[in-house]
């Protein structure tokens, strides 16, 4: 089956004030399948936001080329089409909300798709109801929480029906809680609904439940794999200033004082296993 994302030695590069080329991304190839959950980690300026911002479009490569759907990025006239099926939502949920009622900002997406009123009203309600947010359909956003704020955010994308959603750092601005509540709702949107979600973060713990995980550096995939792949190679991560979750570490420093640990636990479930054991 051919890939939802496929991305073929891609080159992107930003130009400063003074008109130097600084390469963002360098020779960028991968593909992702269908109802992945895929997490890209990698620490600033390491082209992981360059790259999913080429996912619907927003950016498109210098050389190579990415496809969405079979659709490539540089057609012009497909741009509609692709951000149609790849949804975006961004680190600041304020910088998204454009109504003073919830309900109004997630219909505003599915309005300019020029969707008939009646469907508009199904979707808002559904897309409300899958993230958790019916109660709040008539409050005002700027009274939510972080979390509940991001929520409507992804609702909003939601409502356009997308196969899938690119998720640029949408936790950075949010409390724990606020984190816990938008990676519940995505991983539901992933298992429920069959969408396809790319999830850009900082924070190592998010990428434990993923299907695999891509590590960014310089702009070039230095590593791939499932999240117990790559997090057994601290050493790597961490020569490139990368944390790792915090089971990981403590598994990492009791084996160096001579615990014998099976396996590679990524939860404190896994953890507590592996210890009585």
């Amino acid at each position: 089956m051919e890939p939802i994302i496929q991305v073929k030695n891609v080159y992107f590069d930003y130009i400063s004030q003074q008109g130097e080329d600084t390469a963002a991304l360098d020779g960028v190839s991968l593909d992702i399948q269908k109802g992945e959950f895929v997490v890209i980690i990698g620490h600033n300026g390491s082209g992981k936001s360059t790259l999913a911002k080429h996912f619907n479009a927003l950016l498109k490569p210098r050389s190579g080329d990415v496809w969405i759907k079979g659709m490539n990025t540089k057609d012009d006239d497909q741009t509609w089409n692709i951000r149609q099926v790849a949804g975006m939502v961004f680190q600041n949920p304020d910088n998204q909300l454009v109504a003073t009622i919830v309900e109004e900002d997630v219909a505003f997406g599915p309005e300019n798709l020029a969707v008939p009123s009646a469907e508009i009203r199904k979707r808002v309600d559904e897309a409300l109801q899958t993230v958790n947010m019916t109660d709040f359909a008539t409050s005002a956003p700027h009274f939510l929480s972080g979390g509940q704020k991001q929520r409507v955010a992804i609702a909003g994308v939601i409502a356009m029906r997308p196969e899938i959603i690119i998720l640029d750092e949408p936790t950075a601005m949010l409390d724990p809680s606020g984190r816990g509540e938008v990676m519940d709702t995505i991983h539901r949107l992933n298992k429920e609904e069959g969408i396809t979600i790319v999830h850009i973060t900082h924070y190592m713990e998010e990428a434990i439940d993923a299907d695999r995980v891509i590590v960014m550096e310089s702009g070039k995939i230095i590593l791939d794999g499932t999240p117990r792949e790559i997090f057994s190679r601290v050493n790597t991560l961490k020569s490139i200033g990368l944390d790792v979750p915090q089971v990981v570490e403590l598994c990492s420093e009791l084996r160096k004082e001579g615990f014998e640990i099976e396996g590679d636990p990524l939860s404190i479930e896994e953890m507590v296993n592996a210890l009585c054991r």
